[in-house]
C-alpha cells in the first residue's frame, strides 16, 4: 500500500490520556513513608516535651558558677549547708531561744519576729533568734530528696551545732508555719513551745471535711486553683506551669498585689526593705526554692497534722496558732476546724486582719509574750 494510513484521535481519547498522564506525574509517598513521617514528628514532640518540663540545675552558693558565700553557714551530716542570721541577745546569755521558719519566696532576712519585735522585749526577757534559709533558698543548699520530714531534722541538727540546748522555741510563718506542723510531729521532744502564725494549710489533708475544704479551695483566684493542683497531682509539671506563658502560674509566686487584703495592702510599705535581698532569695534557682515548696507543701503528706498529740501533756510548754479572719491567701475556716480538732492549741483569731499582720504594730510583741510568758 502507498503511503501511511492517517489515523484520527477523537477528543474522548485525548482527554483520557491527559488525564492518565497527570495522575501518573502526581507525588505519591513511598510505602510506609508516612507513617514513618508521623513517628518522627511525635519523636520530635515528645523530646520538647520532655526539655520543657526538665528544670535547669541549681546554681550553688559557692560553686564555680553560683552566687557568692557570704551568710555564716553550718555543715549538716549529709553534707549540705544551711545559712543562718542571729538576732537578739548573745546565746550564752539568754534566757529564751528561738529557731524562726521564714515563708514562701522568703530567706533568713525575713525574721518578722526579730525585726519587729520591741528591742526592749528582747532585752527584759533575754530574747535569742536564729533565722535560716530553708533548702534551696538564700544560700542554704538545696535538697533534692527533701521531704516533709527532712526540714524539722534540718532544724535539730542547726540547734545542735549552735548549742541551743536540748530545748527550743519555733516560730512560722506562712509556709514556714506550716513546718511547724512537721517538728510537732518529728521533734516534739525537742521543742519548749512553739507558734504558727498564718501558717499555709494542704487542702488534702485527710481530716478535713470534703465539704469544707473545697468550699477554702474555690475560695482562691482560678490560677492558685491550677498551681495547687498541678503540685498535688503532677509534681512533675509544677516547674513548666509556673514558667510557662500560656496560663497565669502561682500569684504569690507573681507577686500579685490582687491576693492581698485592705490590711495587708496598708502593710506592704513596711516590706519595702525587702528590696534590698530580694535577688537573693530565688538566686540559686526556682526551683529547688518556691516550686519545691509547692510540691512538699501540698503533695501528699506522711501524717495528718489533726492527728497529733499534745506535745505538752503537763503544760510545761504551749502552742499558739494565729490568724487572720480576712486573710485572702489561707482562709480562716480551716484553721477554725483544726483548732477544734486539736484543743491542746490556743488559737488566736484576729479580727480584721490578712495574711500579712505580723507586720501591724505591736502585733509581734503580743505573740512572743504570749508564748513565752503566758500573757493574755
Amino acid at each position: 500500500m502507498a503511503g501511511g494510513v492517517n489515523r484520527k484521535i477523537s477528543a474522548a481519547s485525548a482527554r483520557a490520556h491527559t488525564r492518565k498522564s497527570r495522575q501518573s506525574s502526581s507525588f505519591r509517598l513511598p510505602s510506609g513513608m508516612f507513617k514513618k513521617i508521623l513517628v518522627v514528628l511525635l519523636m520530635g514532640f515528645l523530646a520538647w516535651a520532655y526539655q520543657a518540663i526538665q528544670s535547669p540545675p541549681p546554681k550553688i552558693c559557692g560553686s564555680s558558677d553560683g552566687p557568692p558565700v557570704t551568710a555564716s553557714r553550718i555543715k549538716l551530716s549529709d553534707g549540705r549547708h544551711l545559712a543562718y542570721k542571729e538576732h537578739g541577745v548573745p546565746k550564752d546569755r539568754a534566757k529564751y531561744k528561738i529557731v524562726y521558719v521564714h515563708g514562701f519566696d522568703s530567706c533568713r532576712h525575713d525574721a518578722i519576729v526579730a525585726t519587729t519585735l520591741s528591742p526592749e522585749i528582747i532585752e527584759e526577757l533575754g530574747i535569742y533568734i536564729v533565722s535560716f534559709d530553708r533548702p534551696g533558698y538564700g544560700e542554704s543548699d538545696p535538697n533534692p530528696k527533701r521531704t516533709v520530714k527532712s526540714l524539722p531534722l534540718d532544724i535539730e541538727e542547726l540547734a545542735d551545732q549552735l548549742g541551743l540546748g536540748s530545748k527550743f522555741y519555733v516560730i512560722g510563718f506562712s509556709m514556714g508555719g506550716q513546718v511547724i506542723w512537721s517538728c510537732l510531729k518529728y521533734i516534739p521532744h525537742r521543742l519548749a513551745g512553739a507558734t504558727l502564725i498564718a501558717p499555709v494549710v494542704n487542702y488534702w489533708w485527710p481530716s478535713f471535711p470534703a465539704n469544707l475544704s473545697k468550699e477554702a479551695y474555690y475560695q482562691q483566684f482560678r490560677q492558685d486553683q491550677w498551681a495547687l493542683r498541678v503540685a498535688h497531682y503532677t509534681p512533675w509539671l509544677t516547674y513548666w506551669w509556673n514558667t510557662q506563658k500560656w496560663f497565669p502560674a502561682c500569684s504569690v509566686a507573681e507577686h500579685s498585689t490582687d491576693i492581698l487584703s485592705r490590711q495587708d495592702k496598708e502593710l506592704m510599705p513596711k516590706l519595702s526593705k525587702r528590696k534590698e535581698y530580694m535577688a537573693q532569695v530565688r538566686q540559686q534557682g526556682e526551683f529547688e526554692s518556691i516550686h519545691r515548696d509547692l510540691m512538699i507543701g501540698f503533695g501528699t503528706w506522711e501524717f495528718d497534722p489533726m492527728d497529733l498529740k499534745n506535745p505538752f501533756p503537763n503544760n510545761e510548754g504551749s502552742v499558739h496558732l494565729w490568724h487572720g479572719d480576712e486573710d485572702a491567701m489561707v482562709p480562716v475556716s480551716l484553721q477554725r476546724y483544726i483548732a477544734q480538732q486539736l484543743p491542746w492549741i490556743q488559737f488566736h483569731e484576729i479580727p480584721g486582719a490578712g495574711h500579712l499582720f505580723p507586720y501591724a504594730e505591736g502585733r509581734t510583741n503580743a505573740m512572743i509574750k504570749a508564748l513565752l510568758t503566758g500573757e493574755k
